[in-house]
C-alpha cells in the first residue's frame, strides 16, 4: 500500500497544498518560496508515521489527508477547544481511516499522551542508538536483533522518569498496524551530526547534569563516522552468514557429491561458469566484502573428463550459493563507491570489514570521515542513508538536497536517485529550491501555491 496523495488544509491558517505523488517515477519534487511550508509538510508525515505526535499538535493547521494507491486514506483533523488557554488550544488530534466509505476506524490522541510518547521515543534514542522502532511501544536492538518493549526501558531506567509513566500510552490495533506497515523515512536539512552514545539519557536526574564551570562529553558525533562503523557491522554480519552457510554446504559436500551421478552442464558452460565465480570474486573483494586471495591461477586446464564434471558442478552450487548471500550488499557498496569517485576529487574511499568506509588524500595519506568537507559529508551521508537505511516500499522524505553541494554535484543528483529508488525499490518526496537539483526534470515536480486572495 503506497501513499499517492498528500493534502492539508489551512496549514500556518493560511496554505491549502495537495500534492500527488509521481507513482511511476517514484521521486517527487515539492518547490515554493520560503515560509510556505514544504519542511514542515514532511515533519508532519514523518511525525504521523514515526511516534513523534507533538509535531502534528504544536503546527498550526486544521487537517491532514494521505491518499493511498488502494482507494483508503488517513485524515487526521486538528480538534479545537473552547479553551481561551492558547497552551490547550487545538491539543487534541481525530484519526480516521477510512478503508471505504461504509468503514472507517477513529483514533483519538490528546497532547498529555503525545508528550509521554515524544519524552519516551527521544529517551530510548539516546540511551540506545543503535536500535530502530518496530511497532507504537516496540523497538529492535540491531546489535543482538532482539525486540525490546517499552515496559523494559521504564523499570530499568525508572530514576529518569521520575513516575511520568505511571500508565503507558495505547493506541487503536487498526492504527498501529497501519504505522507499522507504512514505512517512512526522513533525511533532515540537519543530517551531519547524530546523538553520541556518550550522552546521558533524557530526561537526566540533577545529580547527572552538568555544574558550573565542568566539560561534557560532546553530545552529538559527526554521522559520517557513525555510518563508517554500521556499515562496518553490516559487511561482519554479511560475513559471519557467508562463514555458516559455507561451513554447512562444506559439511555436506561429500554426500551430495555422491548423491550426484552425472553433471547435467557441458564443458563449455562449468568453464563459463568458473570464470563468472572468478568475476563475481574479484567485484567482492574491490566492494570490501572479500580478502584478497594470493593464489590467482583457477582455471582447469586440459579436457575435464565425467568425474571432474560432477565434482565441478556440486563446486559450482556451492560457490554460487556462498556468494549469493552478498548480493544485495554488494550492489549498494559498489554504486556508492562509483558514485563517490566520481565525486570526490583527489581523495579516494575504500570499504573495510574492520572500519567501513575509510578515505585517503591523494597522496595517500589517511583522512578521516569527519575531515571532509561539509558539501563532501551532506553527499555521503544522504548516499548511505538512501543505499543502507531504507526498507524496501518505503516512502522517503528528503529536506533541501542542495545543502551543501556545488551545482556540479546537484545537477547529478536526480540521476542518482533514480537509480538508487530502482535498486531499493521506494518511493521519495523531497523538498528543494535548486532548479539545479530539478535539472531537466520539472514533470516530477509539485509546486506548492500562495493562498488564494
Amino acid at each position: 500500500m503506497r501513499i499517492n496523495k498528500i493534502s492539508v488544509t489551512n496549514l500556518f491558517g493560511i496554505f491549502n497544498h495537495e500534492i500527488p505523488l509521481k507513482m511511476g517515477d517514484r521521486i517527487t519534487m515539492i518547490h515554493a518560496p520560503n515560509g510556505f511550508g514544504k519542511t514542515i509538510l514532511l515533519r508532519m508525515i514523518n511525525g504521523l508515521f514515526n511516534y513523534e505526535y507533538l509535531e502534528l499538535h504544536e503546527i498550526p493547521f486544521t487537517e491532514l489527508r494521505l491518499d493511498f494507491d488502494n482507494g483508503s486514506y488517513l485524515q487526521v483533523k486538528k480538534n479545537r477547544n473552547d479553551s481561551t488557554s492558547e497552551e490547550e488550544n487545538n491539543k487534541d488530534l481525530s484519526l480516521y481511516f477510512c478503508v471505504t466509505e461504509s468503514k472507517k476506524q477513529y483514533e483519538s490522541l490528546n497532547y498529555k499522551k503525545s508528550k509521554q510518547l515524544d519524552d519516551l521515543n527521544n529517551f530510548i534514542k539516546k540511551s540506545r542508538p543503535k536500535i530502530t522502532r518496530k511497532g507504537f511501544n516496540t523497538w529492535l536492538d540491531l546489535k543482538n536483533n532482539q525486540e525490546i518493549e517499552a515496559e523494559s526501558f521504564i523499570n530499568q531506567f525508572a530514576q529518569f522518569f521520575q513516575n511520568q509513566f505511571d500508565q503507558l500510552p495505547k493506541i487503536s490495533e487498526w492504527f498501529s498496524e497501519l504505522t507499522e506497515n507504512t514505512n517512512i523515512g526522513f533525511i533532515e536539512a540537519q543530517r551531519l551530526l547524530r546523538h553520541s552514545v556518550q550522552e546521558p539519557p533524557f530526561p537526566a536526574p540533577r545529580p547527572l547534569l552538568q555544574r558550573k564551570g565542568t566539560r561534557r562529553n560532546s553530545s552529538m558525533i559527526a554521522s559520517v563516522e557513525t555510518y563508517a562503523e554500521e556499515l562496518a557491522e553490516i559487511i561482519q554480519d554479511k560475513l559471519a552468514e557467508y562463514a555458516a552457510l559455507s561451513q554447512s554446504l562444506d559439511r555436506t559436500f561429500p554426500a551430495r557429491l555422491v548423491q550426484k551421478t552425472k553433471s547435467e552442464l557441458t564443458e563449455e558452460t562449468l568453464r563459463n561458469k568458473l570464470s563468472e565465480i572468478e568475476n563475481q570474486r574479484f567485484e567482492l573483494i574491490e566492494a570490501g566484502l572479500l580478502g584478497k586471495d594470493d593464489n590467482t591461477d583457477f582455471q582447469v586446464g586440459g579436457e575435464i573428463d565425467e568425474p571432474t564434471k560432477r565434482i565441478l558442478s556440486v563446486y559450482i552450487e556451492d560457490v554460487e550459493k556462498k556468494l549469493s548471500v552478498f548480493e544485495d550488499i554488494a550492489k549498494k557498496i559498489q554504486l556508492l563507491q562509483r558514485i563517490i569517485k566520481d565525486r570526490f576529487q583527489y581523495k579516494k574511499m575504500a570499504v573495510s570489514r574492520d572500519k567501513g568506509f575509510t578515505f585517503t588524500t591523494h597522496d595517500g595519506n589517511p583522512l578521516a570521515p569527519a575531515d571532509l568537507s561539509s558539501g563532501e559529508q551532506h553527499e555521503l551521508v544522504m548516499l548511505y542513508e538512501l543505499l543502507f537505511k531504507v526498507e524496501p516500499n518505503s516512502l522517503i522524505l528528503i529536506d533541501e538536497p542542495e545543502l551543501s553541494l556545488h551545482v556540479a554535484w546537484q545537477d547529478k543528483f536526480l540521476k542518482d536517485l533514480q537509480e538508487i529508488t530502482k535498486l531499493g525499490n521506494f518511493d521519495v518526496l523531497l523538498a528543494t529550491h535548486s532548479p539545479d537539483i530539478i535539472s531537466d526534470r520539472w514533470d516530477l515536480t509539485v509546486e506548492l501555491k500562495g493562498p488564494i486572495a
